[in-house]
């Protein structure tokens, strides 16, 4: 199932530093982002072999996954949360706030053939 990690972050009177290094199971072949989406829904897939990571790099994003009859939803509302999704995780991107960028990073390039329509 997907994993929810707190990515290290260094703070002071400066600001925020959040550093992903060395924590992704996979190399990142492909880097997309999603904005202007709020009041859609995306996603609405599995894949067969890219895992993903999704970051929200401002405001706020849901990302419902299932597999099998085990279904959660996790809330992406700060750029130090990273969610690890594999290729079997059917998921959903629901109820963007209007000023939301999220991040994706995957283990694979685009390929349409590698997209399930059907939940596992």
């Amino acid at each position: 199932m997907s994993e929810l990690i707190i990515l290290p972050t260094h703070s002071d009177s400066r600001g925020h530093l959040t550093v992903l290094e060395k924590i992704l199971p996979f190399q990142v072949k492909r880097l997309y982002w999603i904005y202007g989406a709020q009041g859609s829904s995306r996603g609405g897939h599995r894949h067969k072999v890219t895992e993903q990571a999704f970051i929200c790099m401002h405001g706020c994003v849901d990302i419902n996954i299932q597999r099998y009859h085990e279904k959660q939803c996790i809330s992406l509302d700060s750029p130090q949360q990273c969610l690890l999704v594999p290729p079997e995780d059917w998921h959903t991107l629901d109820n963007f706030s209007s000023d939301s960028v999220l991040l994706v990073l995957a283990s694979h390039e685009y390929d349409a053939q590698d997209y399930i329509s059907t939940p596992l």
